[in-house]
């Protein structure tokens, strides 16, 4: 095998970092810049219109829990493997988004993390970031169902008929995954999955629980205020069940962190639109809610991957 000098390995490094952070940067003035829905003068004077110190205060703190949540969910899990420190999760949380921003679903953060503790640990930091991110997903299949219910309820889009057959099918499919559960696949099975989930503390399981409904009720929340700044009137059950409906489908879809705000506001135009909000507004709050809580983490993380120092052995 051939040796690489020191030197021309850190040089190597730094050249990694430099293409993470700057295609996170390129992506994301990409989409600001290009975006032809964006009408930027009409938001400015709306803005000027409605500048309030509190309501920008407001809007960042909504921002700042919503990802502190996040980072205190990591610390929990990351006992399992090792303690770390507040700063010790921020700095991984943050600089895995950033290193994740261009990878579709964000599948890169689980690589990520994983350098910043011994090689051998890879694969209990795979699991327990799954477990991290598969809470919030099911939170959100929860209330994005209930929902949809509701949504369709006051404004039927789906004949309940064709409601009834899909519950019916998700449901098939949740015996059949439970009836199904000790095949086993390459070693791996459903058996088996809740075995190790079941290795890991409860009182770890229903921090982690906790955590992620503050997240949830966070950023849902946000979304809901940023509405009625935009002068939104409309029932709050009504709007928290369209948010959460909105939220839900768009996060099923398979997409990357950088067009993370043009899917969910795709699928928001839709959903608001059978409400009468203008298109615009829906844009304009999906691109917010996006530059909030990705663009601003990713800008802090981008100082983590420059200055990160891998825990795997060469």
């Amino acid at each position: 095998m051939i040796a690489i000098p020191h030197k021309a390995k850190q040089f190597l490094v730094f050249l990694v970092k430099l293409l993470i952070v700057g295609g996170a940067f390129y992506f994301i003035w990409n989409q600001l810049a290009h975006n032809e829905q964006l009408d930027w003068q009409k938001f400015l004077d709306l803005l000027d219109r409605k500048k309030s110190f509190w309501g920008i205060i407001s809007l960042l703190s909504f921002s700042f829990f919503n990802r502190y949540f996040e980072i205190l969910k990591w610390q929990n899990l990351a006992q399992v493997v090792e303690k770390i420190s507040i700063g010790s999760a921020t700095e991984q949380v943050l600089g895995a988004l950033t290193a994740s921003i261009f990878t579709p679903n964000g599948i890169g953060e689980y690589g990520a993390k994983t350098l910043y503790f011994k090689k051998k640990e890879a694969k209990r930091i795979v699991f327990l970031n799954l477990i991290c991110n598969g809470i919030q997903m099911i939170l959100t299949i929860i209330f994005g169902t209930v929902g949809l219910l509701y949504f369709n309820y006051k404004f039927p889009i789906v004949s309940n008929k064709s409601l009834l057959l899909v519950c019916g099918i998700v449901l098939l499919i949740v015996v059949l995954l439970f009836g199904l559960k000790k095949i086993t696949v390459k070693g791996y099975s459903l058996h088996l999955l809740f075995e190790k989930i079941n290795e890991i503390p409860k009182q770890i399981h229903q921090k982690n629980i906790l955590l992620a409904v503050g997240r949830y009720l966070i950023f849902s929340h946000q979304y809901y205020f940023l509405f009625l700044a935009f002068d939104v009137k409309l029932p709050y059950v009504l709007l928290m069940a369209t948010i959460t409906s909105v939220y839900f489908l768009a996060s099923s879809l398979p997409t990357f962190q950088f067009l993370d705000f043009a899917v969910k506001g795709s699928v928001a135009v839709f959903f608001f639109g059978l409400l009468g909000v203008n298109e615009w507004i829906v844009v304009f709050i999906s691109t917010l809610m996006w530059f909030l809580n990705v663009v601003l983490p990713v800008v802090i993380g981008s100082y983590y991957v420059f200055n990160f120092k891998s825990k795997w052995k060469s």
